[in-house]
């Protein structure tokens, strides 16, 4: 699997022939002005909950590629009344597969509210599996017991909140990923804002302490897992 990282909590991921683009949040990011939300491509859109700074660019990259949209029910909705049909609204827990991959959506403890103020439906996660194997995205959550039942997807890495104030921070994260069963945690939601502002060298030694590597690759940077 290749992953390319695009600030925030944005995503790229290819595998078994497709680009999954998470959480896209780049044109209002002062640390992603360098990418370019025009040229990014994508066969799936996946959406873990309505704010802003997780679905920012989502409508325009989603009609510039007719990418099909993967989200609640309640986001796909409110997508569907600005034009885009290709949509896919899921609840807590449901699963439905695209090609050779099954996309399922997972708990996440947070809220969810759209642009507008309309009602963004549960937050949630993705877990992506596919010949390749296993990914999780957890969006934005706290920390959660649920986070055991992942372990059953034997998952080569999750991307995980670590910015604290809004989300898990880096301590609550090392005991999530414990609970996944998972040794490769990508980083994300740090950095951005000033209340989400770490000390990233303190965080991967935090990690590496409990036996787990912590990978926060540079924004555009396209890594292979």
């Amino acid at each position: 699997m290749h992953l390319t990282y695009l600030g925030h909590s944005c995503m790229l991921v290819e595998t078994s022939g497709s680009k999954i683009l998470i959480d896209p949040f780049i044109s209002g990011n002062t640390l992603a002005k360098h990418i370019d939300p025009a040229t990014v491509e994508a066969d799936l859109v996946l959406l873990t909950h309505g704010h802003g700074d997780h679905v920012l660019d989502a409508e325009a990259i989603l009609k510039r590629t007719g990418a099909t949209l993967f989200s609640n029910y309640e986001i796909v909705t409110w997508y569907g009344k600005k034009g885009i049909d290709k949509g896919v609204g899921m609840n807590i827990g449901g699963a439905t597969t695209v090609g050779q991959l099954r996309i399922k959506y997972v708990n996440a403890i947070h809220s969810s509210e759209l642009p507008d103020g309309s009602y963004g439906g549960n937050p949630g996660g993705f877990v992506v599996s596919g010949p390749e194997g296993a990914f999780h995205h957890a969006g934005d959550t706290a920390l959660t017991m649920d986070m055991q039942l992942l372990k059953r997807h034997a998952l080569k890495f999750a991307c995980l909140p670590i910015g604290d104030h809004f989300t898990m921070g880096v301590d609550d994260a090392v005991e999530a990923a414990q609970l996944m069963g998972v040794k490769t945690v990508v980083g994300m939601h740090y950095n951005t804002f000033p209340p989400i502002t770490i000390d990233t060298e303190q965080a991967k030694a935090t990690f590496a302490k409990a036996g787990l590597t912590l990978l926060l690759p540079a924004i555009g940077e396209r890594i292979t897992i």
